[in-house]
C-alpha cells in the first residue's frame, strides 16, 4: 500500500499534517537510541508515537533495517491499527500499540525491545524487585510481569494495559517475550526502556553476590515523588 493510494491521507489539516511530520521525525530518530543503548538486535523492536490532537500514531515499518529508517518510511496508523499512510507493512506489534493508545489516552509513546537482561527476567516470569533508588525514581516500585500472549492480534496490548493500569511503572516484562514501555511521549517511553534494561542488569549482577536488600515502601514513595516532581529543570 502506498501513500498515493490512501483515500484519507489528504483529509488532514495543515496543522495536523505538521504534527504528523513532527512525530514521524521524532519516532524515526528515536529508533537510533534503541541501537545506541544495545536494546535491539537486527530488525527487532519498535518505537511508536501518538499524533497530538489526532486519533493517529506513527510506528516503524516491519522488518526494515535500523540504518534505513527515516521519517518518510514511518507508518501512520489510526487507533485501530489500520494503515493510513505508508509504503510498507507496519510493525508486527502494531495491534498491541494501537490497543494501548485506545485504552490509555494519557499515553503518547510506546516502545518494545527484547533487551537481554530485562528479557531474561521475562523468560523467568519474575518481576524485577525494587532494590535500587534509580528503580524507585523511574518505576515507583518493582517492574511487573505481564501475561504470556502471542503476536498477531491485540492480546499483547491487553496484557500491557491490564498490568500497567493502576501501576506507577512505565515498563512491563511480558512473559517469555520482552519489554514494553509507555510514556507521555515517545522519548519518555524510550527512556523507560533504557532504564529498564539498566536496572535489570544491575539487579541480576547483585543477585550473583547475594540477596539484594529491598527498599522500604515509604522510602520508595519519597524517592518517586522527588524524582517525578522535583528532579531536573522545571
Amino acid at each position: 500500500m502506498t501513500t498515493d493510494s490512501l483515500a484519507g491521507s489528504t483529509s488532514l489539516s495543515a496543522t495536523s499534517r505538521e504534527a504528523v511530520q513532527a512525530v514521524r521525525a521524532d519516532v524515526a530518530r528515536l529508533h537510533s537510541e534503541l541501537v545506541r543503548y544495545s536494546l535491539v538486535a537486527w530488525t527487532a523492536g519498535n518505537v511508536s508515537g501518538r499524533v497530538p490532537g489526532e486519533d493517529l500514531f506513527v510506528i516503524k515499518p516491519s522488518g526494515v533495517d535500523y540504518d534505513e529508517l527515516a521519517p518518510d518510511n514511518m507508518i501512520l496508523c489510526d487507533l485501530d491499527g489500520n494503515v493510513i499512510e505508508g509504503g510498507h507493512s507496519p510493525s508486527s506489534d502494531t495491534a498491541a500499540h494501537a490497543y494501548v493508545y485506545r485504552a490509555m489516552p494519557e499515553v503518547g509513546g510506546v516502545v518494545h525491545t527484547h533487551s537481554t537482561y530485562a528479557s531474561a527476567w521475562a523468560a523467568r516470569a519474575e518481576p524485577i524487585p525494587c532494590v535500587l533508588t534509580a528503580m524507585a525514581d523511574e518505576f515507583g516500585g518493582p517492574i511487573p510481569i505481564g501475561p504470556f500472549a502471542l503476536i498477531g492480534d491485540d492480546s499483547i496490548g491487553r496484557g500491557i494495559v491490564e498490568t500497567l493500569r493502576g501501576s506507577r511503572s512505565p515498563a512491563v516484562l511480558m512473559q517469555n517475550h520482552g519489554v514494553f514501555t509507555i510514556g507521555k511521549n515517545a522519548r519518555a517511553a524510550v527512556k523507560a526502556a533504557v532504564m529498564c534494561e539498566d536496572v535489570a542488569r544491575t539487579v541480576h549482577v547483585s543477585r550473583q553476590l547475594g540477596e539484594p536488600l529491598p527498599i522500604a515502601r515509604q522510602d520508595i514513595d519519597r524517592l518517586y515523588d522527588r524524582y517525578q516532581n522535583v528532579y531536573g529543570q522545571r
